[in-house]
């Protein structure tokens, strides 16, 4: 049961959030879970299909532009609508839908282990005529370009003439609200059709944006009962397939769609839709079903979360990773934007969400697609140099905030491009994996270039005062508080990447010396330029305050009031949305983890008694707005021992999106949230970390839960973690042998071998 998402709610709220919930997806090709007979006015949709990367360009609006603002961005476009099928009964052709006839039952489901999505409709026409329609859908894991639709179409008291309209239509816009920045961006329109018809018996339409000049094509093929019955009609911006039939008995009719563009595809974007079409021919949709269930069973022998005896949260844990595989790009191209490819949210921009909270989760469980993830950055490197220039640094590279193709998109730089971090951000990432993977080739052709580059960018923004490197007038994670001086959040990741940039060129020099001499000479890496980095790496300025015993936010976040929460109403949150920047700037209020955050990261920076600390003060002022909040506080709960309030966190994440608590799933999912949720449990919880001295555990159980087991990949090997109130269980699934650390105790695990040993303690204190 906990596979299976279901809804049967019909009212217009639910049925907006729906349409992300039911949103299928394969990281290039992303269709909303929209109904395929459209809905009446009165009944509001953001009906959307997208692709990955592909984006127009948009001119940033300012009253008053300065210097190195950026003056376009990306913006993912809303592409050509195939999901459109409309059905008509009787002579009076009644078309089937909600505000026509009845609905006598009404059922959607989403079947996570299958990978495809269901829709039951039981109908009854205003003259009694009764039918039942069974849609089924998927976007291939297998071949990205593929959106396929198959309705059965069953009489229940009704025998007479039926018609099918099948649509693709490319007069399509994006969806806005100008009082919601998050989908604030105008400019809806930004597609215009090129070219439309058929080609036997095929039909397509070609799409261009109107800035970046980039084309789409999608071709589509029909199926009645396996044969190809019908005609086609051509009309302004649209293809229309016409089928006719008289229904006695089951009918089915089956709709391919195949995507094409030209950031993939070069030119000729029909004629390779054609030839993807004619490869998959043999297919039916049956086929494709058993196909994408082999490949989620692949996935979910890593991915899977079992939570023993909570059907709830086990929906919500498996609900997340499913999306969240759904979402991830596997190109140079693309990335994970904040919504996934779910909905409009954010104009499709990829942040820091990536590195810092979704590649942990495939870096563990699917280290193949981190490792692309980390190319795509990689590929982008050179814009980032050239924003580090703009930015008035000589050196280096400096990351956009937002971005889809690789240039700056936050025209709001106080909580865009003042957010340094996300250079180190995406450092840390590469380290993560270096530790996880061990993948020296990859540092060499890769990971070196990416952390000397970040790391000049720390060597131009910073400067020694008193014997301390300080780093100024940067925004940290909490966009609440804005340029500021020694964010220690920022410092500790800088540090972070220093070393490690340092660390990169010994060990290349121990594994492969004249690839480094090379790299080094390409990058005119020079020894002293490496003591430079350790230098200032050893005398970072980490921002402590001795009277609290805590590290302050930054240098003067301490000095200010704290936030009037006592009188500030429930509908005043998210404060962003009801109070001018400056406002919020004065006060000591969080929007989010951010000290708690760089605790979690790199946690060995601090004693406990300092975590623990710094963890009660922020608590006592962050609001929370931000849903990449709680699961970091859950999982910090569970470093300090206090298992019940990390559970507490945890629930707030564990269906954030399913029960629509931010209010606005509506856009799209929150992809970074749901990656918490596995955080909060794998690291959380199970008390995971992934350092230099390996891969250790330190798990803990909470007192609702009975057992709850996940998987990690790591080194080649895939290991089973099972546990339980009497203790943890550890199994080498595949490998033959793999060191790592329990409870800060070297163990060894053999090839089905089970190692148990009893639950350490519900503290962390020891850690």
């Amino acid at each position: 049961m906990t596979w299976t998402i279901s809804n049967n709610e019909l009212t217009a709220s639910t049925l907006l959030n729906m349409e992300s919930i039911f949103a299928l997806g394969n990281g290039y090709l992303g269709v909303r879970g929209n109904f395929e007979e459209g809905r009446e006015e009165e009944i509001p949709t953001i009906r959307g299909t997208y692709l990955n990367a592909f984006h127009d360009i948009i001119d940033v609006p300012y009253g008053e532009k300065l210097f190195a603002f950026p003056e376009t961005q990306q913006k993912l476009v809303n592409i050509i609508d195939a999901q459109t099928i409309r059905i008509y009964i009787g002579e009076d052709e009644e078309l089937v839908c909600l505000d026509q006839g009845s609905i006598t039952a009404h059922e959607q489901r989403l079947h996570m282990d299958k990978g495809y999505s269901e829709r039951t409709v039981s109908w009854t026409s205003s003259a009694g005529k009764e039918i039942r329609l069974t849609y089924r859908r998927l976007v291939s894991f297998t071949h990205k370009e593929l959106f396929a639709i198959h309705v059965l179409i069953e009489p229940v008291n009704f025998t007479g003439k039926i018609k099918i309209v099948s649509t693709l239509n490319g007069n399509v816009t994006n969806y806005t609200d100008p009082h919601d920045p998050r989908v604030g961006a105008g400019h809806a329109k930004r597609l215009s059709v090129t070219d439309l018809g058929t080609s036997g018996e095929y039909a397509y339409i070609v799409d261009e944006t109107m800035a970046s000049s980039l084309q789409t094509a999608c071709i589509t093929r029909h199926q009645l009962d396996g044969e190809i019955q019908g005609h086609f009609e051509v009309e302004a911006g649209q293809v229309s397939f016409t089928a006719s039939h008289f229904l006695s008995g089951p009918l089915s009719f089956t709709k391919y769609n195949i995507y094409t563009d030209s950031l993939r595809h070069g030119d000729h974007l029909v004629e390779q839709g054609i030839q993807l079409h004619q490869k998959l021919d043999a297919m039916s949709f049956d086929d494709l079903v058993i196909e994408q269930s082999h490949y989620m069973d692949d996935y979910w022998k890593s991915a899977d979360v079992v939570i023993q005896n909570d059907a709830s949260l086990q929906e919500g844990i498996r609900f997340n990773l499913y999306q969240l595989l759904q979402s991830a790009g596997r190109d140079k191209y693309s990335n994970i934007s904040a919504k996934g490819l779910s909905g409009e949210g954010y104009e499709g921009h990829y942040f820091w969400d990536t590195e810092i909270y979704m590649f942990p989760v495939f870096l563990m469980t699917q280290p193949q697609i981190a490792r692309q993830l980390l190319l795509y950055r990689y590929s982008t490197l050179d814009q980032a140099r050239a924003r580090a220039r703009e930015m008035g640094h000589r050196r280096g590279a400096l990351f956009p905030w937002r971005t889809i193709s690789g240039t700056e998109c936050s025209s709001f730089f106080p909580s865009g491009t003042a957010q340094y971090h996300i250079s180190a951000d995406i450092a840390y990432s590469y380290i993560q994996y270096y530790l996880a993977e061990r993948d020296n080739a990859f540092l060499l052709s890769y990971g070196a270039e990416m952390l000397i580059e970040t790391a000049r960018l720390w060597a131009e923004i910073g400067h020694d005062h008193h014997g301390a490197f300080h780093i100024d007038e940067v925004t940290g994670p909490d966009e609440y508080t804005c340029l500021v001086n020694n964010n220690y959040y920022t410092n500790v990741m800088a540090k972070h990447n220093l070393k490690w940039a340092a660390k990169s060129c010994a060990i290349l020099k121990s594994f492969d010396e004249p690839g480094l001499e090379v790299l080094s000479k390409r990058l005119e890496v020079t020894p002293q330029e490496i003591e430079a980095w350790e230098k200032a790496a050893d005398s970072m300025l980490l921002p402590y305050d001795e009277a609290l015993g805590i590290n302050p936010q930054d240098d003067t976040f301490l000095r200010k009031a704290v936030w009037d929460f006592e009188h500030t109403p429930k509908d005043k949150y998210p404060l962003l949305l009801h109070f001018h920047p400056l406002t919020i700037y004065r006060y000591q209020v969080c929007k989010q983890a951010d000290t708690v955050l760089a605790h979690f990261l790199l946690e060995d920076e601090q004693d406990i008694g300092t975590i623990r600390r710094s963890y009660d003060y922020y608590e006592g002022i962050t609001t929370h707005d931000s849903s990449l909040s709680s699961c970091i506080f859950s999982i910090m709960a569970s470093k300090i021992g206090n298992i019940e309030k990390a559970y507490k966190y945890f629930i707030e994440t564990a269906r954030l999106d399913l029960d629509n608590t931010h209010g606005n799933t509506k856009d799209g999912l929150h992809l970074a949230n749901m990656a918490g949720t596995w955080m909060s449990i794998v690291c959380g919880f199970a008390g995971m970390r992934l350092k230099e001295s390996g891969l250790s555990l330190a798990p803990a159980i909470p007192e609702a839960w009975q057992k709850y087991t996940f998987r990690l990949t790591f080194r080649g090997c895939l290991i089973g973690v099972d546990i339980q109130k009497d203790g943890v269980t550890l199994q080498l699934l595949e490998g033959n042998q793999l060191e790592m650390l329990l409870y800060g105790k070297r163990i060894i695990l053999s090839n089905h071998q089970p190692f148990h040993q009893p639950l350490g303690c519900n503290s962390r204190e020891a850690d």
